[in-house]
């Protein structure tokens, strides 16, 4: 439908006129000017019974103006804040001509009420209202967005804060908390079909020959390595700043979203990527960041300079600014096609620097699932390489390939995928990245968060062994823009995913395809395995797999139901990277 048709352009000049945009349109505290979220302030939602209403609200974005899908005519969504142990009831209405939904991201909730049409309700029709019932069993960050029809990606979608039951783990003087998105004027729907139509439609960062003859970006070989595969280095968003406006908190770098503070104090910045297809580089230039949370779960404090939040994350850092002077709050998007700027200062009116864009990243061959050591990139053997990558054509009983000193995985031992028309290529050496700095910091001079660092700050609450092991691969054709588990889309009829009540087991991801994605399991918490403290593995729900790697989280399937399992990048959910875990008693 064309949604478009909700606010015609007299409504719209109406609504302009009345000051019904960006600023007036953000919930306190999302609007420029905060002196920080404190447990008891007004401007969120709370209590035992909460009321959302979803709609359309008129949008403007410098001199573009728009609409979004809001709540409580509010983008971003009003903050909802909780506490921990107490019962909420959320009953939201749909106003819109189409269904709709909301899922409560990361919060631990009977499968009923988790917000996934089709899955675990049949959704919010026109008109009607739906009561989410449900006790709030944990503290911390965490966010809520539509599971229907990319209203995400258009603005539904705020934060949740759950103060912990008993004192407050983490001690900070104040608050801010931070919504990451990316906005497009385009419906979400025509940037799909467009990628649909070429998959690299929005990659204005390609390589030039110009570039070349200047020496920038990759050697002469390297760069005929990539155009024999056919693949391109600089291919690291799908969608880009050429589509995309990135924001904070519903504002650009030109409304300079401002959070104050005093010289001196200690302010918890509780971040959130809110995005539809954006991972994000965050530093703040001239203050180091204690990270004390991740996806809402406490970690033992570690300082750093710069980390990457992926779609669907949430980290709660710690900053001391001690001079009387603005720092900027840097979000740059990791294919460094845009970047927002929010201010941190003592007062209103001072505006901290916006950063020269770094130079744009380039994928390497490990990204490509190749850790090939010392290998040449110039004296690679393409000849067993197909036009999408790895030869599908090569009879499962082949022996290993050798380009050089890289050796291929044996397709006799490994794990066997469909190379059907959804599968370009298989990574043949995956490796374990949770050590690896994420896309675009590898060369950064100062300190940069890995999965390695973090450290769960209380003991693991089920530290069995697993019982068995799931090996998944995340598969894509880029070039038809098809994405996948195991090469099987969700809409192909792929089998759910398996779970007896209460087993333990361990899931390694490997990640054949050349972008990261971030994956979410709805319903749980899963410990991430880093080769650390196997007693205090960190806690999340939503992981990002590198490319070329792989990555094991260990899992207590301890919430029966059917639960939803994807690509946090949006396009990538909506094309097929989407399963559903069935978590079932034993027969008896």
């Amino acid at each position: 439908m064309n949604l478009s048709s909700h606010l015609d352009r007299r409504t719209l000049i109406r609504a302009t006129a009345a000051g019904l945009l960006l600023p007036a349109l953000s919930p306190a505290w999302a609007r420029s000017g905060s002196h920080g979220i404190l447990p008891g302030q007004g401007g969120t939602l709370s209590g035992e019974d909460i009321a959302l209403s979803i709609g359309h609200s008129p949008f403007a974005l410098g001199d573009r103006q728009g609409h979004a899908v809001t709540v409580n005519d509010a983008f971003p969504a009003p903050l909802i804040r909780l506490r921990e142990g107490q019962n909420v009831r959320i009953a939201v209405t749909n106003t819109l001509d189409e269904d709709s939904s909301i899922h409560w991201h990361g919060l631990l909730v009977p499968f009923q009420y988790d917000g996934v049409p089709g899955i675990s309700f049949p959704g919010i029709g026109p008109g009607e209202t739906f009561t989410y019932d449900f006790p709030v069993r944990q503290a911390g960050t965490y966010w809520y967005h539509s599971h229907s029809n990319m209203q995400e990606a258009m603005g539904l979608y705020g934060a949740i804060v759950i103060d912990p039951a008993h004192g407050n783990g983490v001690t900070a003087d104040r608050e801010h908390i931070l919504v990451l998105s990316d906005w497009s004027f385009t419906h979400p729907h025509i940037l799909l079909r467009r990628l649909k139509q070429m998959g690299g439609y929005y990659n204005r960062q390609r390589q030039t020959v110009a570039g070349l003859l200047e020496g920038r970006g990759q050697p002469l070989g390297e760069r005929l390595d990539w155009a024999a595969m056919r693949m391109d280095p600089t291919d690291i968003s799908d969608v880009t700043g050429a589509a995309y406006s990135y924001l904070i908190n519903g504002h650009d770098n030109g409304a300079n979203w401002t959070g104050l503070f005093t010289p001196g104090e200690t302010v918890r910045l509780r971040i959130v990527n809110a995005s539809a297809m954006t991972n994000f580089n965050i530093r703040l230039p001239g203050l180091p960041m204690t990270v004390v949370q991740a996806d809402g779960q406490d970690v033992r404090p570690v300082e750093t300079d710069e980390f990457q939040i992926a779609i669907a994350e949430t980290y709660d850092v710690l900053v001391q600014p001690q001079e009387h002077r603005a720092y900027g709050f840097v979000a740059e998007a990791i294919d460094r096609s845009g970047q927002c700027r929010a201010t941190l200062a003592p007062q209103m009116g001072m505006v901290a620097d916006i950063p020269a864009m770094r130079e744009r990243p380039l994928l390497t061959m490990r990204d490509m699932g190749m850790d090939h050591g010392g290998m040449s990139h110039g004296g690679m053997d393409h000849t067993a390489m197909g036009h999408e990558g790895m030869n599908h054509s090569m009879p499962a009983s082949s022996a290993p390939m050798d380009h050089g000193s890289m050796k291929m995985r044996d397709p006799s031992v490994a794990p066997q995928v469909p190379l059907g028309p959804g599968v370009a290529s298989l990574s043949p050496m995956p490796v374990d990245r949770s050590g690896d700095r994420p896309t675009g910091l590898e060369h950064v001079s100062h300190r940069v968060l890995t999965y390695r660092d973090l450290v769960a700050a209380l003991p693991n609450p089920d530290t069995r062994p697993p019982a068995r092991e799931i090996e998944l691969h995340l598969t894509a054709n880029m070039e038809r823009y098809m994405w996948s588990f195991d090469g099987v889309k969700y809409s192909d009829g792929a089998d759910p995913i398996p779970f007896r009540l209460g087993e333990r087991a361990r899931v390694t991801l490997i990640n054949d395809t050349m972008m990261p994605h971030p994956i979410h399991l709805h319903g749980h918490f899963f410990e991430l395995v880093t080769g650390g403290d196997e007693t205090a593995k960190p806690r999340k729900h939503t992981v990002n797999v590198l490319p070329g790697g792989k990555l094991s989280f260990d899992l207590t399937a301890d919430a029966p139901g059917d639960w939803a399992f994807h690509c946090h990048m949006l396009l990538h959910m909506h094309s097929g990277m989407f399963r559903i875990v069935t978590v079932r008693e034993d027969e008896a």
